[in-house]
């Protein structure tokens, strides 16, 4: 008699139920799995596994999320989020937009008419529009940045979804955030930049997860993406494009030992950026990054870009959008990225070497790449198509990675990337 059958039978005598779903196990005491990634370097990232129970919360809306993250405290913590919080709500609950941040009389239209540059030309914004801008993302920034202490583990229970908000894990160690959905960090403020790429561009403040300063971290069966508000719907001013969002994840101010895991990043401009300064010369020795089995989907660029940190990219699923793609791996300043068995989907028109692209970058170690279901190797197809107009880059990149999970080929990660990455898909 087949499993099922005998569970049906025995289960109407009382005498066991089946397993739950993978998706409803409580999830929120494990800890980083050993040799996963440089977040299992040393005494490895435990997260919130120690709370009391006195210090293990579910939250359902903005209010109780933010009593239980207590002002970033190190207390050891668990916090489960059930349902949808949206980050854009007061007080009372009530749900907030851009004009209820609004203050000191900005409006775009003010904006817009102040920074003209066929008037006002190529200096920074400064004056009352600009004043009142910064005075009303502040009062937006009061709501939406999430801050995350030490010692903290943020799991999302069935179909948990967090809009609206950036988790900032701001000088803390050992977190752990696993198995939700965090989408449409919307600024609703975006700086002009006159002098940005040589045409002006449009600044944006809040990525879904920042790490700054922040050590041991494992994020894990996440979903970031900007669902809700796509920047590509909106307006264009100045002839560029009114930005809302900055990256997905970005890891930046000397973070270190961080593991990216089993995750999706979807339909989004610049996902993630791995070192913020080409100057930061004390980010040497640290943003130890690993990422594997994490899908890239619908993103333009920075997947990741790198400065200065030893980045183990392996086993993951790139599926690169259309005509606006720009590049997927980003090597920069001292930057030395392992990458091993990747796989790459693609449109006709898009070459091998376009997936990489160098800023003062040197080397990057390649192995096993795939390309629309065929072997390629990317670095030498690289360095032959940039030939005369940047460096070639090497092979070595100073370093060897040795903790990691098993590393698949990339034909089999793909398959399973697909099945498998992002909140809700939980072994």
């Amino acid at each position: 008699m087949r499993l099922r059958q005998i569970a049906v039978l025995t289960g109407a005598l009382g005498l066991f139920c089946l397993p739950a779903h993978a998706e409803d196990r409580d999830i929120s005491r494990d800890t980083l799995p050993a040799n996963d990634g440089w977040a299992a370097e040393g005494e490895g990232t435990t997260g919130g596994s120690a709370a009391d129970p006195a210090h293990v919360y579910t939250v359902t809306d903005r209010a109780g999320l933010v009593r239980a993250l207590d002002g970033g405290s190190a207390t050891p913590k668990i916090i489960r989020i059930a349902g949808t919080i949206d980050a854009n709500t007061g007080d009372d609950g009530d749900r907030l937009d851009c004009a209820d941040y609004a203050t000191d009389g900005y409006s775009i239209k003010k904006y817009l008419a102040a920074y003209d540059p066929r008037t006002w030309g190529s200096a920074k914004p400064s004056g009352p529009q600009e004043e009142a801008r910064q005075a009303s993302a502040k009062k937006q920034a009061e709501r939406v940045e999430l801050l995350v202490g030490s010692n903290t583990t943020i799991v999302g229970l069935k179909g948990a979804v967090l809009k609206g908000g950036s988790l900032q894990v701001r000088n803390a160690t050992n977190v752990i955030v696993r198995n939700l959905d965090l989408r449409d960090a919307y600024d609703c403020f975006p700086v002009w930049q006159p002098n940005t790429g040589g045409l002006g561009d449009w600044k944006t403040a809040y990525d879904n997860i920042w790490l700054a300063g922040a050590t041991h971290v494992w994020v894990d069966h996440v979903t970031l993406s900007d669902k809700g508000h796509p920047d590509s719907e909106e307006p264009t001013y100045f002839a560029r494009n009114l930005l809302r969002h900055d990256g997905l994840l970005d890891i930046t101010n000397g973070s270190d030992l961080v593991t990216v895991s089993w995750s999706r990043f979807a339909d989004h401009d610049k996902a993630m950026l791995i070192g913020n300064s080409d100057s930061a010369s004390g980010d040497r020795g640290r943003l130890r990054v690993t990422l594997h089995h994490n899908e890239f989907e619908s993103v333009v660029q920075r997947a990741p870009r790198v400065r200065f940190g030893q980045v183990h990219v392996y086993n993951n699923r790139y599926v690169v959008p259309g005509d606006d793609y720009r590049y997927s791996l980003g090597v920069s300043t001292e930057s030395g990225i392992h990458a091993e068995n990747n796989a790459f989907h693609t449109l006709g028109h898009i070459e091998v070497a376009n997936l990489v692209k160098s800023w003062n970058g040197s080397a990057l170690h390649q192995t096993g790449t795939l390309f629309n279901g065929y072997p390629v190797d990317l670095l030498t197809i690289y360095n032959a198509y940039n030939s005369g107009s940047e460096r070639d880059l090497t092979a070595d990149v100073g370093w060897t990675p040795t903790l990691h999970t098993k590393i698949d080929s990339a034909a089999v990660a793909d398959r399973e990337v697909a099945r498998g990455a992002g909140a809700g898909r939980m072994p």
